[in-house]
């Protein structure tokens, strides 16, 4: 699926292999609109791809997290305004489950996170004007992190995503990237 991917925001460094997408993050980048902190910057790397409504994206996602805001996971984005990503995000000297909606400005949802924040997986569902947010540890169990309204649109830009805002320098791999089909699963059912 890495083959028809293109960047937002593309780093200095990257590799693209037969296993997966190395990236190291390029300084100060992140994704954010007004809340809290009244700035807004769109820098983050994304390398993702356009889907139409109806679709479930799924990324696993490697790294060490060390300094304030370090994160990586999965975005999906309709434009500037419109988009969330979710992930791994280091705050509070310790990884958080983190998802960030945009539809004008910011939220920031943190939670503890249960797994090893080195090696997870994501997955989103985006049908009928509705968000789904799963995360795994073992690409098999995928308890809910997030159900959201999100905009309707013909066409999202999906894709593995990583920031920095405070340093440069995290090395991220994400691998097993795949868009297909929106799983139409019931609420509870976490397969």
């Amino acid at each position: 699926m890495f083959d028809q991917c293109r960047w937002l925001n593309e780093p200095a460094r990257w590799s693209l292999d037969a296993a997966g997408l190395t990236v190291v993050t390029d300084a100060s980048t992140d994704f954010w609109r007004e809340t809290h902190y009244g700035f807004t910057r769109h820098s983050g790397h994304v390398f993702g791809r356009d889907a139409a409504e109806g679709f479930t994206a799924t990324v696993r996602v490697q790294g060490r997290y060390e300094q304030l805001y370090d994160q990586a996971g999965l975005m999906v984005l309709v434009d500037e305004k419109t988009w969330i990503k979710a992930g791994v995000e280091w705050a509070d000297d310790k990884a958080l489950l983190a998802s960030v909606l945009t539809v004008g400005q910011s939220d920031w949802a943190v939670g503890a996170l249960e797994s090893d924040a080195s090696n997870f997986w994501l997955r989103a569902t985006v049908d009928a004007g509705v968000l789904r947010l799963q995360v795994s540890q073992d690409g098999r169990l995928w308890p809910l992190v997030r159900l959201c309204p999100f905009p309707r649109s013909e066409r999202y830009f999906v894709g593995p995503m990583c920031c920095t805002p405070e340093r440069s320098g995290l090395e991220v791999r994400f691998s097993e990237f795949s868009i297909g089909p929106a799983l139409r699963k019931d609420l509870h059912d976490l397969s």
